[in-house]
Order: structure tokens, then sequence, then C-alpha cells
């Protein structure tokens, strides 16, 4: 081949294209899909940065215009074939330019510095040690003497262990090394954050009934050469990981690899320890809290084939594997796995994509799946397995529900109910553990009334209002706005305003009540060091403390069998979100929440506490019963277009002049109305829910219809008039399918 196509690595629509690139003698034979090369670009022939993407034997262009590429960048980290191909389908499907995709992609660009350890190794007989050592002595060469002494105890010894413990000066070691006493060998160290703190096991669980239908239906269409999707609803407790880890296991009999994500950073430790058990050093890990050494060494890893399985949030799906056989999605309803930053991708949606690419089956895994992932599985979609008991005959949580109205009429003015009082109390005299959830998902600007526990709805889209610091309620989607109140419009009650309860103020209450109480406080202000998520999680797992108080990170996925009871705080504030989600997302914190509680020999209970008890999604929480909360949620969801009934997608604009950037959204409103496709709503344009963010100001406009390819269709048709008319030229425009958050 005598050209080559390139990505440059400018994230801009105006060169999101393939530039070609002539081949110089020199790099002919060397070049790979991928590889990350430096090319001359724009005015002046400046270098910039770009990724090789194909190959041509014909230029596209006259000769003459086709410039020489200038060379390879030393360092940088060679992309896949397949995962430039991930890229591609990203770009087009999420809308962002090819080089903000293979960014995406490339969890890794640069390589960094591999670590060695370096060690000593005797090359003469002991006999032929000690005759030297004797000599050595007499000559009074000490330093030299205690070198060939650890020499003839130990064979081979450490280089630092020479020159750090002994004080040796590197001139001795080369000194022994030239005369063939001994010599120096590297060998490189992969920096791994969890080496040398789990160990392998023998396996001891054996599976029940309904975890061994689901492995064996699900291998038989694996061995038969059928690649699906599945949905494992599985109550909590219920022992998903052990059905994931029973399929990976044959997988990588079979000589393939897994890739496991989970939403949070803070379910890694434990996560890591389960599978490091099973499998060993075979797992690895990748995520942000990671140095640049341990991301990089992880992705070698993985590169080489030298794991089985990579864990992991989001990025850990661009593991560079070459033999993808199960990839598992765990907690797959959680809106951690989409993407906020262009391209705003769906690690779901992308995980499918990328496993139909390399022929491996996709597990999707929940005790509260997502409305979507449920409802592809009652179309036949997805295959859908349930697991309906809990392990170990352990027993679902006991869950009350608490009316804070009838606290507050009978004089409890505390964060905590009576109840929840007195079953805390309970569990310190038994020497059991609390966890404490604050539930702050939908905080932000939510207003609603503490004598009768309604929120002021949006009339137009039936989502809540949101309160703005100039007093107005105003919805996220078509832009309604209204003062705020002074009364409670249902009730007339005074009692109206927003929640700002945290909890560093839950902390504090807890002590206030129970000043004998050991307290840890899990929050964004607790974890921000690498490693603080573990050490937290560790304390508590170990019996340090009585408490743990914390937000939705504290409920996602954690084990600790002396938990036999679980607060829920002010439960319905995310259904204040200013979101058409809110429902669901308060049904499946809940639950999860609950399931936190009596997860191993003790019985467990739990507590929820609201303002409104009737709400269905508190009552089938409650009653963990997701069937009757699916039935409800989805009348909804017909009702008003509102995904998976309809698909949603959000055009967002950006930019540095506010009247421009409202007449140009207006503009795009009208134009869509416009547009000849039946069966198409248009909601907007209005200000974002932040409306501005570092000067720079922010609107939306969202677009619904029964057939996703018709919202792609449009998405499309838009991308290329914005790329053309120079009316744009100052505006930033994002798309968003099917968004899981407000703008």
């Amino acid at each position: 081949m005598e050209f080559v196509n390139v990505i440059v690595d400018i994230s801009h629509e105006k060169v999101d294209r393939v530039f070609q690139y002539r081949i110089p003698e020199p790099l002919k034979g060397r070049l790979q899909p991928g590889m990350q090369v430096e090319v001359p670009f724009g005015m002046g022939n400046r270098r910039t940065k770009g990724y090789v993407v194909g190959f041509a034997g014909t230029p596209d262009y006259p000769p003459e215009k086709i410039k020489e590429l200038s060379g390879i960048v030393e360092g940088g980290v060679r992309a896949q074939t397949q995962l430039i191909a991930l890229a591609a389908w990203m770009r087009e499907r999420y809308g962002s330019t090819m080089n903000q995709a293979l960014r995406t992609v490339l969890p890794v660009r640069q390589k960094t510095r591999q670590k060695q350890e370096r060690r000593l190794v005797r090359r003469i007989s002991v006999e032929e040690g000690e005759t030297l050592l004797r000599e050595y002595k007499r000559k009074h060469y000490h330093a030299k003497a205690r070198l060939l002494e650890a020499l003839l105890l130990e064979e081979t010894i450490s280089w630092k262990k020479a020159a750090e413990e002994q004080k040796l000066p590197a001139s001795v070691i080369r000194g022994l090394e030239e005369a063939g006493i001994l010599t120096v060998e590297s060998e490189t160290q992969y920096r791994n954050p969890f080496a040398g703190r789990f160990r392998e096991k023998e396996r001891d669980f054996a599976l029940n009934e309904e975890q061994r239908r689901a492995v064996e239906g699900i291998w038989a269409d694996y061995a038969r050469g059928i690649r699906r999707t599945y949905l494992l609803h599985g109550v909590t407790g219920s022992g998903k990981t052990e059905v994931y880890m029973e399929l990976i296991a044959r997988a990588v009999s079979a000589g393939k690899q897994a890739v496991v994500l989970i939403p949070e950073i803070a379910l890694t430790f434990q996560t890591v320890k389960r599978f490091y058990e099973r499998f060993g050093d075979r797992v690895s890990v990748m995520h942000s809290r990671l140095s640049d050494g341990e991301r990089y060494d992880q992705f070698l890893r993985a590169e080489r084939g030298d794991v089985d399985v990579m864990i992991g949030p989001r990025s850990a799906l661009f593991a560079p594997f070459s033999r993808i056989g199960m990839m598992i999605i765990d907690e797959e309803h959680e809106s951690s796995y989409k993407s906020e930053t262009v391209p705003r991708y769906h690690a779901r949606e992308a995980a499918i994509f990328r496993a139909q690419m390399c022929g491996a089956s996709v597990i999707l895994g929940s005790a509260t799946p997502s409305v979507e992932s449920y409802h592809h599985a009652q179309t036949g979609d997805y295959g859908l397995y349930r697991l309906s008991e809990r392990t170990g005959g352990a027993r679902p949580a006991k869950v009350s529900v608490i009316d804070l109205r009838n606290e507050l009429r009978e004089g409890n003015r505390s964060m905590f109910s009576r109840k929840l009082q007195t079953a805390m109390k309970e569990r310190f005299a038994k020497g059991q553990q609390v966890m404490l959830f604050l539930n702050r998902r939908g905080l932000s600007g939510f207003v609603s009334c503490r004598s009768c526990g309604k929120a002021i709805p949006c009339p137009h889209c039936d989502v809540t209002l949101s309160l703005h610091n100039d007093g107005k309620l105003r919805c996220h989607y078509c832009g309604y706005e209204t003062q705020m109140p002074p009364a409670c419009p249902s009730c007339g009650s005074r009692y109206i305003s927003g929640f700002r309860a945290g909890t560093q103020q839950v902390e504090r209450e807890v002590l206030k009540r129970f000043p004998g109480a050991r307290v840890l406080r899990m929050d964004y202000d607790t974890t921000r060091t690498k490693e603080s998520h573990e050490k937290i999680l560790d304390a508590f797992g170990k019996g340090e403390a009585d408490v743990l108080v914390g937000t939705q990170m504290i409920v996602k996925g954690h084990d600790f069998p002396n938990v036999t009871l679980v607060g829920v705080l002010a439960a319905d504030i995310s259904l204040y979100a200013s979101d058409y989600r809110a429902a669901e997302r308060t049904f499946q914190i809940l639950t999860q929440a609950a399931g936190r509680a009596g997860r191993g020999a003790q019985a467990g209970e739990a507590v929820i506490q609201t303002y409104v008890p009737e709400h269905y999604s508190i009552r089938t929480a409650a009653a963990q019963d997701y069937e009757a909360f699916f039935q409800q949620e989805m009348m909804y969801r017909r009702l008003l277009s509102y995904p998976p009934a309809a698909s949603m997608l959000g055009v967002y604009l950006s930019g540095p002049e506010e009247e421009v950037l409202i007449g140009r959204s207006e503009a795009l409103g009208e134009k869509l109305r416009r547009m000849r496709a039946e069966g198409l709503v248009v909601i907007g344009p209005s200000a974002a829910a932040l409306s501005r963010k570092n000067d720079i100001y922010r609107r939306a406009v969202y677009l619904k219809h029964e057939r996703e390819a018709v919202l792609l269709q449009i998405k499309k048709r838009l991308e290329e008039e914005f790329e053309k008319d120079t009316v744009w030229q100052k505006i930033y425009i994002q798309f968003d399918y099917n968004p899981l958050n407000a703008y």
C-alpha cells in the first residue's frame, strides 16, 4: 500500500473526516491500523498527531496534493481494529467527531515507563565461591565479601536488597559481574493495584437450582453458536455474581476472555476480591483512580493475553482483548453506564455492539432492571432468567414505610422517625451494624410540602418543576415556568421549601442521639483519594464502625453480613427530580437499599421514611415487587411517549452569547416542527437545567418519535446542516440519544 488514511487528533467538525498521506519508504510495512502517527497538517505544515484507520493502493485525491506522513509517534499506544470499528459506530449513533470517539475507546493513549525488577544471580559453584570469599576477606575486600556471602546463602537476590540493605555501591556489583561471578537479570514488573492483597481460594459454593438453570441455559446457547443478550433478573442477595463467575469459568476454559462492568469505582474492591479468589491473578482492573503506570500496565497485560477477566466501570469495556467470549454488565440499570461527555454513549448498547463484532454473549444483571431492558426481555429481544430467592437461606428484609407527615403532626421534627430510632438502639445493643442512606439523587432545586408531601408538577410534561435562584419554578424539558408559591397549592400549608440535609448533618444527629456509636461517612468529600473507597468499606466490613452513613454509593452491590438495619432518610427526594425517570430511579434505589439488610444469618429490616407513602414506586419497592412497578411505569411511559415506549433525542446547544444562542435554538425548534416526519414531537427549546456554566449559556431541544431510525436520520441531517451553515459556527452542539439525565 502506498497511502495511509488518518484521523487527525483534533476534535472539531471541520476536520472530522479521513485525511490521506503518502507512506515514506522507511515506514512501509511498519504501519498498522490504530497506530498513532505524526502528520503535517494545516498552514505551514505544522505537525499534529493522528490515528491510522486504513490504507489505500490508489489515492483519493491528485497525488501531487498528498503530503507525506511525518513518522510514528514514539510511545503511542496502538488501538485494535475492533476498537476503531466501535469508535466509528459510536460516532454515527451518538454524534461526535471520530477523534472524540477514538479518544473514548482508548483508555490508555500513551506508554509509560515500565517498572523493572533487577536481580543478581550467582554464576559460580558454592565451592568456588567459598574459596573466593576467603580471598576477599584476606585482602579486606569487605563490600565484595558481603555480597558474595549473600549469594552463597541465596543463589538469587534482588538488586534492591544488595544495594540498600547491604549498602553496596553499583561499582561493586558491576565488578563481580565483569569477573563472571554473577549476572544481572531484569524482569518487567506489572504495577498491579491489588497485588498481594487477595489469595485464590478453593471453590466451596454449589449453585442452587435457579442459578444452575440460568448457567446451563446460557451456556447451551453459547455451545450451539448462539450469541444473545440475556437479562439476569435476580433479587438482592440471590447470587448473580456466582452465575457470572461460572459462565466466565466455562468461557475461559474454552480459551475466551471476559469483561465485567460495574457501575461504581466504590464496588471495585469487593468485586475484584471475589473474582480474584476464583480466578487468581488472571484478573485485572481498569478505572480512573489508577495511576498512569498502573493503567498502562493493566492495558498491556490485557493486550498480551496475560489476563482473562477485566473488571471496572465504563472504560473497562474498551479493554484490548482479542478473544472476548462473555460481557457482563452488573447492576445494568445504573445511570453511571451512560456517558455525560461527548460521545454520550451507553455502555450497555456499546457492549452489545462490541459483543456482536467478536462473537460474545452479553449478560445484564440486576435486582431492579432498567425499564428498557425489561421491556426488551418481555418482547423477546433479550433472553430472561430469574433468581427469585436469596442464597444461603437468607430471608428478604422486613420493610417498614414511615409517613413523615404523621411524625411532623405528632411533634417529631427529627430527621429520624421514632421507629428508626428504636430499631437503631436495638441493633447497637446486639452488636449489629446499621446503614443510613441519604437519598440525595434529584436534590438540586426540588421543592415539596412537608404537610401533604406533594411537589409542584409541570402541566405539560408531568415532571416536577425545579426552583431556580430567581425564585421561579421551571421545567427542564419544555421551559414552562411559574413563581414559587408562598404556600402549598394542594393543602395550603406554609411548610413548603427545599430539602437541605447532608451526610455530615446525619452523622452529627447520630452522634447526638447515640453518643457511643462509631460512625463512618461515605460520600463525595470522604472518597476523593485513590484508595478511600476501599479503606472505608474495609473498616466497616471488619466491624470497626457501628453505622455507615452515605449516599447512593453505599447501597450498590455491597455485602456486609452483620448489617441488619438500613434506614432510608427522605426516600421520596428522587421523586422530585425534573426527570421522567424519577419514579424508576426511586424504586431502584429503595429496593437496592433494602437489599443491603439481612444478607447474613441474622434477619434484616429496612425503614423507609417518606412524605408520600402512597406513591406506586415506594409501595412496590417496599413490597419488593418489580413486576407491579414495571406495569404501572410502562402505562405512564406509553401515555406520554417516553422511552422505551418511544425514542427520544436531546439536542443540546451552548455558546458564550446568550442572544445568539436563544435565536439559533428558536430557529432550530421551528425547523424541526416543519419537518415532514409524522408522529414527531418537538419539546422546547428551553433553558438547560444548568442554564449557564463558566459563562457559557446552555439550551436544549428534545425530540420524541416511536421509531428510533427516524430520530437517527434527523440527527444525521442536522449534523450535515450544522457543518455547512456558517451561522452555527459560534454554537457548540451535542446530541444525546435517550438521555438519562437532564442537560
